[in-house]
C-alpha cells in the first residue's frame, strides 16, 4: 500500500486528498493484521514464488505472462497449485508461465464490444470501479494511461489481482480492497471512469451516477456497463427476491431510463454502443470455478428467461461525457 502513495508522487498526482491517503494507511493496516478470508489468501499471495517472466503480452485476448520454459516442472506445479487456492476465477483468461487459467467469463468479448468506441486511454487518470481480478486494468496499462486506480472489495479477486500483479509489475497500476462508496471526494480528478457490472447491486444508482460525475474533470469519459431490459418503453424491472439467483440485484433498467438516470446525474452525449444477450459462450463453467454459471441461472425449458421467469441477462455499454 505504501507504494501507491510513492508511485502517485513519482507520477505527479499531488490532486489527491488527505482523506485519500488516509484510506490508503488504513488498508495497509487492515491488510497487515488481516483475518478470515483476507488472511487465507495473504498466506497463498505470500508463498507465491518470485520468478521474473521472460516477456508479458497485455494486447492479446489472453493476458500472458512468461511461458513454461521460465519454470522447472516443479516450479509450474506449486504455481498452479497456489492458483486453484484462488478460485473462483470469474475474469480472465490469463496465461502463467503456461498455465491457462480458463475463467467464468470471455473477459475478451467484452473489451472488444467497447475497445473502438471509446477515447484513447493514452495518458489518462482511470478509475475502474468493480475492477475484479484487474483482467481490464491490464488491458487498460497496454494502452499507456497515467494511472488506473481499480476498486474492488472481494478477497478473492483482490488477491487474484496482486498474485498477476507479483509477476505483471505494472508500476501504473494500483488497487484498493475498497467499495466505491468508501472512496473519499476524489472532485473533478478522472478522465475516464469504467463502471461495469455494478450499477444494479446498488439500491441508489442515481446517487452512485452522480458521485462518479462529480469525481471527473469536464469532458471526461464514462464507460458504463449494465444489465438492461432491452425495451425503450422507460420502466425498470425490481426484483421481488432475486434475479438469476442473484439476491443483490435492485434496478435494472430500460435503455430510456438508463438515459435518464444519466442525465439527472450530469451526464451528456450518452450513446448506448452495444447491446449483448450474455451467452453459454461468454459465461460458462469451467475448471477455475467451483459454482453455478449462466446455464444455472436460466430456464432449462426457455434460455430467454431467468429461472424466476424475468427477461435473461442483456447488457448495453453506455458511454457518456461528464459536464
Amino acid at each position: 500500500m505504501e507504494s501507491l502513495i510513492e508511485n502517485l508522487h513519482r507520477l505527479k498526482i499531488d490532486a489527491l486528498s488527505n482523506e485519500f491517503k488516509t484510506l490508503i494507511k488504513s488498508k495497509r493496516v487492515f491488510l497487515d493484521h488481516a483475518k478470515g478470508n483476507y488472511l487465507k489468501y495473504k498466506n497463498v499471495l505470500e508463498t507465491l514464488p518470485v520468478i521474473k517472466p521472460s516477456f508479458i503480452d497485455l494486447e492479446s485476448r489472453v493476458i500472458t505472462i512468461g511461458n513454461s520454459s521460465d519454470l522447472t516442472c516443479g516450479g509450474q506445479n506449486l504455481i498452479k497449485d497456489k492458483l486453484r487456492q484462488l478460485c473462483p476465477w470469474r475474469k480472465g483468461p490469463f496465461n502463467l508461465f503456461g498455465i491457462l487459467i480458463d475463467s467464468e467469463w470471455q473477459s475478451w468479448m467484452k473489451w472488444e464490444r467497447l475497445n473502438h468506441h471509446i477515447s484513447d486511454l493514452k495518458g489518462r487518470r482511470i478509475l475502474d470501479i468493480g475492477s475484479s481480478n484487474g483482467y481490464y486494468m491490464f488491458r487498460m496499462a497496454a494502452c499507456n494511461p497515467l494511472m488506473v486506480l481499480g476498486l474492488e472489495p472481494q478477497s478473492t479477486f483482490y488477491f487474484q489481482y496482486l498474485a498477476m500483479q507479483k509477476f505483471l509489475k505494472q508500476e501504473n497500476l494500483f488497487c484498493l480492497p475498497v467499495p466505491h462508496d468508501e472512496l473519499p471526494k476524489m472532485d473533478k480528478y478522472f478522465d475516464t471512469v469504467f463502471c461495469m457490472g455494478v450499477l444494479y447491486h446498488r439500491k441508489s444508482p442515481i446517487q452512485m451516477l452522480k458521485d462518479i460525475c462529480d469525481s471527473m474533470r469536464a469532458g471526461g469519459e464514462l464507460i458504463l456497463e449494465n444489465l438492461i431490459i432491452n425495451t425503450k418503453k422507460n420502466y425498470c424491472l425490481f426484483p421481488k427476491d432475486r434475479y438469476a439467483k442473484m439476491r443483490n440485484i435492485f434496478f435494472i433498467p430500460d435503455l430510456l431510463v438508463m438515459k435518464s438516470w444519466l442525465l439527472r446525474a450530469g451526464f451528456k452525449d450518452i450513446r448506448c454502443v452495444d447491446i449483448t444477450k450474455t451467452s453459454i459462450e461468454e459465461q460458462r463453467k469451467t475448471r477455475w470455478i467451483q459454482t453455478e454459471t449462466l446455464k444455472d441461472f436460466l430456464d432449462p425449458n426457455d434460455p430467454d428467461k431467468t429461472v424466476e421467469g424475468y427477461p435473461a441477462p442483456v447488457r448495453a455499454i453506455f458511454i457518456a461525457t461528464a459536464t
